[in-house]
């Protein structure tokens, strides 16, 4: 026998490849450059609703909402939201000793829900102006401060007292017995003690009392993303260390003179945020838990301080941010686009580039299919979608869902090449094709692509195809 010739079988080689492409149908849909209201990310409302009323430009409030809230007439100038952002105190969720009011919290997860949002929570135990509940107060706890204190005024507990991990202990557990895994809850913030229970002060106990409450935290919401305050280094170690996102509050401070009557003259984005960041090893929790931030005030008063905002949103952005509160306050006027730019890089922004399958699909048939997808934001989707196909003609549609984890798509390319096998039961003849992502538990498509062809139900046309 005779053998083949090496340049024949190059030439073999080159040609073939060409030739299956050609029996392929290869679309490559078009980017938009659209701001994408998308679930788990984005600006969030707080303490309000899409559509409510905004705050004030310097002023907001720290208490729940506790009532339906009065939509704004006409609608505010404020971002879409996916999130609502709501904290409340331990007064108004446990007025009475283990009486605990879940209506309240039952309300805004309703509310969220009829204005198209989740609820991202946290339940803290005071201030310095919203005192612990009276009966707590009453009960023989111990007092750490004394009212002859510079903060007497407010009554300090002390978090090593039994008690307190008896009552406030006994509210988280009961908190997340009730609402772990809940759909409608985007997340939880692991509340300790301190000041709105972000686990920092003058009267910190030891660390194995402060790891206790954390725990109550990790132990309690095993579904349900947590996210860890981050003044306290060692706690925020340990949070993030066992799963939890973070978040910190003091976003955009850049001044040293603000802080200056806390008897301290640093600043938080530049003395303190960043370098907290590395000394918790914490830079990259974002590839599996997100990171969330609060503004130091409000974007007006970052404003009137003449604040860096180019700097402020590029730390954001290293940080890898999914989400923002910035108070349900306005927007400066000047700087409404600088925060849609964020809105269009932060949290997950998916593209389908190019899509190549079988110019005819057989019935009962494997597909084989290659997709190229851009993730053009700074974090990973956290939250299980499908990704899938749909054939739709006047007649008939089938949804076909592919083995995809989209939650392992991190910022940049990523390619999904599969089999996927086509319904026998399909008529032959023409088919519309579509993609989506879709929300496994309704099985309707839910994230916004950044690409052209959604239809009103969510889906995105890419073409025709024909079935045989």
């Amino acid at each position: 026998m005779k053998s083949i010739p090496a340049v024949l079988v190059l030439a073999i080689l080159v040609v073939l490849p060409g030739t299956l492409a050609a029996q392929n149908k290869i679309i490559r849909p078009v980017e938009i450059d659209d701001v994408l209201v998308n679930p788990g990310m984005g600006i969030e409302t707080f303490q309000r609703f899409n559509g409510d009323a905004l705050n004030s430009p310097k002023r907001w409030s720290e208490e729940g909402p506790t009532a339906r809230l009065q939509q704004a007439d006409p609608p505010p100038d404020f971002p879409g939201s996916s999130i609502s952002y709501c904290r409340w105190y331990w007064w108004q969720v446990e007025p009475e000793m283990g009486h605990y009011r879940w209506d309240i919290i039952d309300l805004a997860i309703d509310e969220a829900r009829e204005h198209g949002q989740q609820l991202a929570i946290r339940i803290m135990p005071y201030d310095q102006k919203d005192a612990l509940p009276e009966w707590y107060r009453n009960s023989g706890a111990r007092r750490v401060n004394k009212p002859t204190d510079k903060d007497g005024k407010i009554w300090s507990p002390d978090a090593a007292d039994p008690l307190y991990m008896k009552y406030w202990g006994g509210l988280v557990k009961a908190f997340a017995e009730r609402y772990d895994g809940h759909p409608d809850i985007d997340s939880v913030d692991i509340s300790t003690i301190g000041y709105w229970g972000e686990g920092w002060g003058p009267y910190l106990p030891d660390w194995e009392t402060q790891k206790a409450f954390i725990d109550l935290y990790l132990k309690g919401f095993r579904k349900t993303p947590l996210l860890m305050n981050f003044d306290a280094l060692e706690a925020l170690r340990y949070g993030t260390e066992n799963g939890a996102g973070w978040r910190l509050d003091c976003w955009g401070d850049m001044k040293a003179s603000y802080w200056e009557s806390w008897g301290k003259k640093w600043s938080h984005m530049l003395d303190f945020y960043p370098l907290q960041v590395v000394r918790a090893g914490a830079q990259d929790v974002w590839r599996t838990a997100p990171v969330s931030l609060e503004t130091c005030g409000t974007p007006n008063q970052w404003f009137e301080r003449e604040y860096d905002i180019d700097y402020i949103m590029e730390q954001a952005l290293r940080w890898h941010v999914t989400s923002v509160n910035v108070k349900s306050a306005p927007i400066p006027a000047a700087w409404k686009g600088k925060f849609d730019e964020l809105q269009r890089k932060m949290g997950y922004r998916f593209i389908l580039r190019r899509f190549e399958l079988p110019e005819v699909l057989r019935r009962g048939r494997l597909a084989p299919v290659s997709m190229w997808w851009l993730n053009k934001g700074v974090a990973p989707v956290y939250r299980e979608y499908v990704l899938a196909l749909e054939l739709r003609s006047a007649k008939q549609s089938a949804v076909i869902r592919t083995a995809a984890d989209v939650r392992t798509w991190l910022p940049g390319d990523a390619v999904y090449d599969d089999s996927l096998y086509v319904p026998p039961n399909l008529a032959a003849g023409s088919y519309e094709l579509r993609v989506g992502m879709i929300d496994p538990a309704t099985g309707e498509p839910t994230i916004k692509l950044a690409i052209e062809g959604r239809a009103s139900d969510g889906w995105y046309r890419l073409g025709e195809i024909e079935v045989e």
